[in-house]
Parts: structure tokens; C-alpha cells; sequence
């Protein structure tokens, strides 16, 4: 964030990034993005409130950073992490990266291991893709982990994200209420259940984020000839997490990532309805925002990150997560295969 700063100034920085995401968070309860250090939620891009970076709050954030930085010699601690001078900026990564990542407890498990492996700490930022990548479009993020090939694609022909890198997939699936008002259950392609959903005026609830979840629902509305709209289509502007339990509290249907929805099964009053069609494949990469055209971007801490993501250890842990507590994986890993 802010890369044009000097780094001897960085730690200001990071410090004002999470004050900023405190600050947010109180105001702002309903952002979706997370510090993986026990912040509380809310990115510093503002995400559907608008709030710039080095505006606003962010700015207030960085000038007390800075302020208290120099009151107390140079260093602080934030999180329980010590921030001292440049070595403790460059141990620091920022990972921006989708809701359903963070929701699965997937990176509750792979980010302890990459920090015990490489000495690096990590801050996560978990909002939509659409956000995520636009974090990594502006350089105020060291690396991505999205589903969204398309423009993940886009991203990396503009120049501002390299060494994209296949990870894992799972899928997408439909879930409604047990009473299925549309009668969608069983069907086999989610485009004709899109539709019978609309015809029915069924509730349906969108996350409307421009995540890589909403992406591919609008696709399916596209491909289903329907513009979804009227009181039956809501928009959560959530994650996944707070999307399904709208979705149970108003007995609607949604378009889920498999692993977000087992991870909340216990507590949502929703049926899996609809899964099998090769349309819902849902792919992850991790790619590195770029360190030659975005110059504080921490370019050795993405690249870690990187290797240790499609390293055969972490491919190993991604393949059994899930296993124990729902009696399947919640992902599959992918390193080294090709999906598109």
C-alpha cells in the first residue's frame, strides 16, 4: 500500500494499514475482508464503501502510525508481531486472496506452516476476487490467491502480476432450502435451474461482490437467458460465509464454493440441490504481484509464498484438508497440472 513511501517508513505504513483496519471494522461491521493476525475484518480499499487508501481513515491511520513510530524510537509491535526498521517490513507479506479461502480454514492451516518454514509473516486480506485482484492491479498487495482465470488472465497481460500458478480446484455448487420451491434438486446443469429458480420467483441470494463466486453465477444467468431482478433476487454484498446464512435464513437458493458451504453445513438450513456440471469447476492460482512495476511490493515474500503454495508438501496438506471433520476434501490439488 502506498508503495512510493521510503522504506525506512514502511513500518508507519503497515502499522497505519492496521489501525485502518480496525478503524474500518468498527465503523464498517459488514466488510468481508480479514486479517489473518486477529484484526478485525475490513480491507483497506474500501470495497463496496469507497474508502481510497491514504484518504479518509486510511490517512488518519498512517499519520498516528507515524507519529507513534517516532514517539517510541522506531519501533512497535502490532498483533504481537515486533515492526522494526526495514528487516521487519521486508518479513512481512500481504496476501490478498477470495472470502472462500479464509471461510474453509484452509489458511488457518497453510499460513502457520509458511511462516514457521520461511520466517515470514503474513497479512491477509480477504474480500471478493474482484477486489483481491484489484488490490494487486494497484500494487498494494504482494501476491494473489483467486478464482477467477478470466481476469486473473487480463491481470497478468497488463503486466502488474507474474509466476501465476495453478494451485487447486473444487466446485461450485447450487444449495436451497430442504423444501426446494423450484424443484431444482438433482438436476445435472445449473443454467436450466437458474432458470426454473426465476420462473418460480424463488429466492435467490447473490453476493453481488464481484467476487469470483458472483462472476460465475453471472455467467450462469447469461448462459440461463435470464436478467435476474425483483424482489425475489437479493444481493448479500457479503462474502460466502454471510451469503449462506442469508440464504438459510430466507430459505433461498445460492451458488456456493463446495468447501465454504461443508464448512458451515452444521449451522445453514440448506440442501446441496444442484453439482456435477463441468461449468462449476472452480479453479485457484497464486500469482505474485510484480515487483519490477510496483518497486516496494515485497517481490522475495510473494515468491516464497509462491513456491510454498505449489510445493509437494503443501500439495499433500491441500489434498487431505477436510478428510477428518467432513469425510471429504474440501479442495484438489492442481500444482503442475493445466486447466485451461
Amino acid at each position: 500500500m502506498l508503495r512510493g513511501f521510503p522504506r525506512m517508513l514502511r513500518p508507519s505504513i503497515r502499522l497505519g494499514r492496521e489501525l485502518c483496519l480496525r478503524l474500518r471494522g468498527f465503523l464498517f461491521p459488514d466488510s468481508q475482508s480479514h486479517n489473518h493476525r486477529g484484526a478485525r475484518p475490513g480491507a483497506c480499499s474500501g470495497g463496496r464503501r469507497g474508502v481510497a487508501p491514504g484518504s479518509g481513515l486510511m490517512g488518519l491511520a498512517m499519520m498516528l502510525a507515524a507519529m507513534a513510530l517516532a514517539g517510541a524510537g522506531g519501533s512497535l509491535s502490532v498483533g504481537g508481531s515486533p515492526t522494526s526498521g526495514a528487516a521487519g517490513a521486508s518479513r512481512e507479506v500481504i496476501l490478498a486472496t477470495t472470502t472462500s479461502t479464509q471461510d474453509s480454514g484452509l489458511l488457518d492451516v497453510l499460513i502457520p506452516m509458511f511462516e514457521k518454514q520461511t520466517g515470514y509473516i503474513v497479512r491477509t486480506i480477504a474480500v471478493g476476487t474482484g477486489q483481491a485482484l484489484a488490490l494487486g492491479a494497484r500494487g498494494e498487495a504482494d501476491l494473489l490467491l483467486c478464482h477467477a482465470p478470466a481476469a486473473e488472465i487480463e491481470l497478468v497481460k497488463s503486466g502488474a502480476v507474474v509466476n501465476r500458478r495453478l494451485v487447486m480446484h473444487n466446485d461450485f455448487i447450487i444449495v436451497g432450502p430442504t423444501s426446494d420451491p423450484a424443484r431444482i434438486r438433482g438436476m445435472k446443469t445449473a443454467s436450466p435451474a437458474f432458470a426454473q429458480i426465476a420462473q418460480a420467483g424463488a429466492v435467490f441470494v447473490s453476493r453481488g461482490d464481484d467476487s469470483g463466486t458472483h462472476k460465475k453465477e453471472k455467467e450462469i444467468w447469461t448462459h440461463a437467458g435470464v436478467k435476474p431482478a425483483g424482489r425475489w433476487y437479493l444481493e448479500s454484498g457479503s462474502g460466502m460465509g454471510q451469503t449462506l446464512n442469508i440464504a438459510s435464513e430466507k430459505q433461498g437458493y445460492t451458488l456456493t464454493d463446495r468447501a465454504t458451504y461443508l464448512a458451515l453445513k452444521k449451522r445453514l438450513a440448506l440442501d446441496v440441490l444442484v453439482e456435477g456440471d463441468g461449468a462449476l469447476l472452480n479453479i485457484y492460482h497464486v500469482m505474485q504481484v510484480n515487483p519490477e512495476k510496483f518497486p516496494k511490493v515485497n517481490g522475495r515474500g510473494g515468491l516464497a509464498f509462491v513456491r510454498f503454495m505449489v510445493a509437494e508438501s503443501t500439495q499433500q496438506v491441500i489434498a487431505e484438508f477436510g478428510m477428518k471433520e467432513y469425510g471429504e476434501p474440501l479442495f484438489f490439488p492442481d500444482a503442475g497440472k493445466s486447466r485451461e
